[in-house]
């Protein structure tokens, strides 16, 4: 794949992940504003709707998207191009995939309790029957992951982007329907005892069917590129132990990290209540983390990664490490301006969410965002690094240095047992950045030794452009912040929807400005790479 198509295939995978994203936090604002960020509805709800994502991933998420394209990419290279392993492997995941969700959701008492342990027993009531409704998505999950990796590793990269579209307007329209008949809740008020089954089946049935939906159309995409499932139970002979291998050590992994979340729920759960960051604060705040994420390092590094399993797959590991360099410093490029910009927008970001909560629900929602945002471009750089890893077929090293992260987070959010309640989710969300800086750094290191080098010196160089364009960013940022009123009570950036966004649609493009400006004038090779293609289409026309 030439770094023209990787181009191409980064921006169709980054526009499909942006409209997704923005109706995404459509669906989150109008949520926040149908049950609130804080207060028991908010974090029964967000509890039970994480549950299917937690399990699944536990059991196969990550497992699949470790082992998924590098095992298609090789399969490709047999006489039928692969489609005996992905019919058989596609039967395997769904027979394994039925049985789990049918166990997880005979077992939602269990679930809810054990992610609610500090909840009073009205809201882990209320938690456990949306988690009758929620569960169900395990299956889909995994469907959706399933056939979107085969497309992935087929080089077919926007279906698995795009349908997620169809997902938030499905769970968008039964939010509007339970706001019509039940109304809006933006300070988290209600109690789970004031919930009946007709308001939970609507809530959670509609975030089930989005999911549901998300998943069954990528059928159609398979077929517009000559692909046919059949079930196939004949599952010896097609190189599915070294899946299983490789899968092992990503379960390990993920079994670590869900006890990492396990720790991070009930310590957070502790500070459950009207007006206090809690779970549902958490689950919203690291939505807009995830924003830049998903937008760019996602669409970046999935178009790199399918490139570097082709590479691995016949030990080049030269254009393995000139792949991995690309693709960190063209992610590092926009992802340091994303962390300076959303740290400047944390309030009016909190205020366009839950624009109709109190003044102080929106600074304690802020500084939630804030303390995640320190994280923003270690996060990044781990996924590039980690997906480096399993392009190599190495899904052992990764298992290591996620110990190394959970062991320090587990470790650190027990401490904040012992401090305020109002400061615990602000102490979760910089207790996660934190760690994650000391994961990139020793996986960074493992990576290294793996390839003999990683083109750090290049790497760093870059780096250092990107830190000096980020301080005029930051200064001019931090003006046009005060300037509007971000920080004020009476404020014109925290006085409402329309003005919030209006204020953080500004400090972007003035912080963008500097930061490009910047980087444009030291000849940032990065920049000039991305610009001066388009400059000179732009000459031609």
């Amino acid at each position: 794949m030439s770094d023209d198509r990787i181009g191409r295939a980064s921006l169709f995978l980054a526009s499909g992940t942006v409209v997704s994203r923005i109706l995404g936090f459509v669906k989150a604002a109008m949520l926040a504003s149908a049950i609130g960020v804080t207060g028991a509805s908010a974090d029964a709800f967000t509890v039970a709707n994480q549950l299917p994502n937690t399990v699944y991933v536990v059991v196969a998420g990550g497992v699949l998207s470790a082992v998924l394209v590098p095992q298609i990419v090789r399969a490709g290279l047999h006489a039928d191009g692969g489609r005996a392993y992905i019919n058989r492997l596609l039967t395997l995941a769904l027979v394994v995939l039925v049985g789990i969700t049918v166990l997880a959701t005979l077992a939602a008492p269990l679930l809810a309790w054990l992610y609610g342990i500090r909840f009073d027993q009205s809201t882990r009531d209320l938690a456990t029957l949306f988690a009758y409704w929620c569960l169900p998505q395990i299956f889909f999950y995994g469907l959706y992951t399933l056939l979107g990796e085969v497309l992935n590793a087929r080089r077919s990269f926007g279906p698995f982007t795009w349908v997620p579209v169809l997902n938030n307007l499905v769970a968008i329209t039964g939010l509007v329907i339970y706001i019509a008949v039940w109304g809006s809740d933006p300070d988290g008020l209600r109690s789970a005892g004031e919930w009946d089954p007709a308001m939970i089946a609507v809530l959670a049935g509609s975030a089930s069917l989005g999911i549901a939906v998300q998943a069954v159309v990528l059928f159609w995409f398979w077929r517009r590129i000559g692909l046919r499932y059949r079930p196939d139970f004949r599952w010896r002979g097609v190189g599915l132990g070294d899946a299983g291998r490789m899968a092992s050590w990503t379960f390990g992994m993920l079994l670590l990290t869900t006890f990492a979340g396990l720790v991070e729920t009930n310590v957070v759960a502790g500070a459950s209540g009207p007006g206090s960051a809690s779970v549902a604060a958490l689950s919203n705040a690291w939505l807009l983390f995830m924003l830049p994420h998903s937008v760019i390092t996602v669409s970046i590094a999935t178009a790199y990664f399918t490139r570097m399993s082709e590479h691995a797959s016949i030990g080049d590991l030269d254009r393995v490490r000139a792949d991995f360099s690309s693709a960190t410093r063209g992610v590092g490029l926009i992802i340091v301006l994303a962390s300076v910009v959303l740290v400047m927008c944390s309030y009016p970001f909190a205020t366009a969410f839950v624009s109709g909560a109190s003044f102080d629900t929106k600074l304690v929602f802020g500084n939630v965002v804030l303390a995640y945002m320190v994280g923003l471009l270690p996060f990044s750089m781990l996924f590039i690094v980690q997906r480096t890893f399993y392009s190599l077929g190495d899904t052992k090293t990764p298992f290591f240095f996620t110990l190394f992260q959970v062991v320090l987070f587990s470790g650190g959010a027990l401490l904040l047992l012992n401090v305020l309640p109002e400061f615990i989710a602000i102490g979760i969300a910089l207790l996660t950045s934190l760690a994650c800086v000391a994961q990139v750094a020793l996986a960074a290191i493992l990576l290294r030794r793996r390839l003999g080098t990683i083109d750090g010196w290049h790497i760093t160089s870059s780096f250092v452009r990107y830190a000096i364009g980020a301080v005029p960013a930051v200064i001019v940022g931090f003006v046009t912040l005060v300037l509007l009123g971000g920080i004020s009570e009476d404020g014109f950036a925290m006085s409402g929807l329309f003005p919030a966004v209006l204020s953080m649609a500004v400090i972007g493009v003035v912080m963008s400005l500097a930061y490009l400006g910047t980087l444009w004038l030291i000849r940032t090779p990065e920049l000039r790479g991305f610009a001066e293609p388009v400059l000179r289409r732009l000459r031609r026309g």
